[in-house]
Protein backbone atom coordinates (compact mmCIF):
# COMPACT_ATOMS: atom_id res chain seq x y z
CA UNK A 1 0.00 0.00 0.00
CA UNK A 2 1.76 3.31 -1.26
CA UNK A 3 0.91 6.68 -0.80
CA UNK A 4 0.00 8.08 -3.97
CA UNK A 5 -2.78 10.13 -4.66
CA UNK A 6 -5.42 8.77 -7.03
CA UNK A 7 -5.80 11.56 -9.07
CA UNK A 8 -3.96 14.92 -9.47
CA UNK A 9 -4.77 18.72 -11.56
CA UNK A 10 -1.14 18.60 -12.53
CA UNK A 11 1.16 15.64 -13.17
CA UNK A 12 4.19 17.11 -12.77
CA UNK A 13 6.00 20.16 -10.26
CA UNK A 14 8.33 21.95 -9.53
CA UNK A 15 11.47 20.79 -6.90
CA UNK A 16 10.87 24.07 -4.82
CA UNK A 17 12.31 24.45 -1.75
CA UNK A 18 11.56 23.20 2.11
CA UNK A 19 12.49 26.90 4.51
CA UNK A 20 11.17 27.27 7.80
CA UNK A 21 9.21 25.53 10.11
CA UNK A 22 5.88 23.85 9.97
CA UNK A 23 2.39 26.10 10.01
CA UNK A 24 0.05 23.37 10.82
CA UNK A 25 0.29 19.56 11.98
CA UNK A 26 2.77 20.23 15.10
CA UNK A 27 0.51 19.34 17.88
CA UNK A 28 -0.85 16.01 18.28
CA UNK A 29 -4.39 15.88 17.28
CA UNK A 30 -5.32 12.06 17.88
CA UNK A 31 -2.80 9.80 19.55
CA UNK A 32 -1.18 10.30 22.78
CA UNK A 33 2.18 10.14 21.78
CA UNK A 34 3.56 11.04 18.11
CA UNK A 35 6.91 10.99 16.37
CA UNK A 36 7.77 14.90 14.99
CA UNK A 37 10.46 16.21 12.79
CA UNK A 38 13.01 18.00 13.71
CA UNK A 39 14.72 18.45 10.12
CA UNK A 40 13.56 19.87 6.44
CA UNK A 41 13.26 16.39 4.70
CA UNK A 42 11.26 14.80 1.32
CA UNK A 43 9.70 11.60 2.48
CA UNK A 44 8.97 9.22 -0.15
CA UNK A 45 6.03 6.89 -0.32
CA UNK A 46 8.04 3.48 0.28
CA UNK A 47 10.04 5.64 3.81
CA UNK A 48 6.53 6.51 5.30
CA UNK A 49 5.29 2.64 4.36
CA UNK A 50 8.47 1.59 5.99
CA UNK A 51 8.17 3.28 9.14
CA UNK A 52 4.13 2.30 9.26
CA UNK A 53 5.11 -1.29 9.07
CA UNK A 54 8.26 -1.03 12.08
CA UNK A 55 5.42 0.32 13.88
CA UNK A 56 2.71 -1.55 13.60
CA UNK A 57 4.92 -4.68 14.27
CA UNK A 58 6.05 -3.29 17.13
CA UNK A 59 2.77 -3.12 18.70
CA UNK A 60 1.50 -6.30 18.10
CA UNK A 61 -2.51 -5.34 16.81
CA UNK A 62 -2.60 -3.29 19.68
CA UNK A 63 -4.16 0.35 19.72
CA UNK A 64 -4.17 2.62 16.95
CA UNK A 65 -1.84 4.37 14.43
CA UNK A 66 -2.35 7.47 12.94
CA UNK A 67 -0.19 8.50 9.75
CA UNK A 68 -0.32 12.77 9.36
CA UNK A 69 1.56 12.83 6.13
CA UNK A 70 1.01 12.11 2.55
CA UNK A 71 2.94 11.95 -0.44
CA UNK A 72 1.40 14.32 -2.66
CA UNK A 73 4.35 15.60 -4.51
CA UNK A 74 5.66 14.19 -7.84
CA UNK A 75 9.33 14.06 -8.71
CA UNK A 76 10.21 13.12 -12.39
CA UNK A 77 13.62 11.68 -13.67
CA UNK A 78 14.36 10.79 -17.04
CA UNK A 79 15.74 7.43 -18.08
CA UNK A 80 19.68 6.82 -18.07
CA UNK A 81 21.15 7.20 -21.02
CA UNK A 82 18.82 9.84 -22.67
CA UNK A 83 20.02 13.29 -23.66
CA UNK A 84 19.44 16.62 -22.52
CA UNK A 85 15.77 18.39 -23.74
CA UNK A 86 13.06 16.34 -25.23
CA UNK A 87 11.07 17.73 -22.22
CA UNK A 88 10.59 16.80 -18.52
CA UNK A 89 10.82 13.24 -17.43
CA UNK A 90 8.43 10.79 -16.08
CA UNK A 91 7.23 10.30 -12.35
CA UNK A 92 9.44 8.54 -10.91
CA UNK A 93 7.89 8.63 -7.04
CA UNK A 94 6.17 10.87 -4.71
CA UNK A 95 6.96 12.72 -1.83
CA UNK A 96 6.16 14.91 0.86
CA UNK A 97 7.61 17.74 1.88
CA UNK A 98 8.49 17.76 5.68
CA UNK A 99 9.48 21.04 7.39
CA UNK A 100 10.73 21.21 11.15
CA UNK A 101 8.39 20.34 14.24
CA UNK A 102 5.65 18.53 11.46
CA UNK A 103 3.93 15.31 13.80
CA UNK A 104 4.66 11.96 11.03
CA UNK A 105 3.17 9.41 13.34
CA UNK A 106 0.78 8.92 16.04
CA UNK A 107 0.40 6.26 18.49
CA UNK A 108 -3.35 5.83 20.82
CA UNK A 109 -4.22 2.55 23.31
CA UNK A 110 -0.72 1.74 23.98
CA UNK A 111 1.79 2.13 26.72
CA UNK A 112 4.44 5.36 26.76
CA UNK A 113 7.12 2.93 26.53
CA UNK A 114 5.70 0.57 23.69
CA UNK A 115 4.67 3.47 21.95
CA UNK A 116 8.74 4.89 22.80
CA UNK A 117 9.90 1.52 21.67
CA UNK A 118 8.15 1.10 18.06
CA UNK A 119 9.32 4.96 17.49
CA UNK A 120 12.49 3.97 17.90
CA UNK A 121 12.87 1.42 15.54
CA UNK A 122 10.17 3.30 13.06
CA UNK A 123 12.83 6.15 13.47
CA UNK A 124 16.16 4.39 11.99
CA UNK A 125 13.75 3.77 8.74
CA UNK A 126 13.64 7.22 8.41
CA UNK A 127 16.54 9.82 6.40
CA UNK A 128 15.98 12.67 9.29
CA UNK A 129 16.38 12.97 13.03
CA UNK A 130 12.87 12.56 14.87
CA UNK A 131 11.48 13.06 18.81
CA UNK A 132 8.99 11.45 20.73
CA UNK A 133 6.36 13.77 21.80
CA UNK A 134 4.11 12.79 24.55
CA UNK A 135 0.51 14.92 25.51
CA UNK A 136 0.47 17.18 27.55
CA UNK A 137 4.51 17.95 27.02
Amino acid sequence: MLFVPRKTKHSKSFKGRISGNTKGGSELAFGQCGLKALEPCRLTSKQIESARRSISRSLRRVGKVWIRVFCHVPVSKKPVDVRMGKGKGSTEMWVCKVQPGRILFEIGGVSVELAREAFRKAQSKLPIKCSFVEEGF
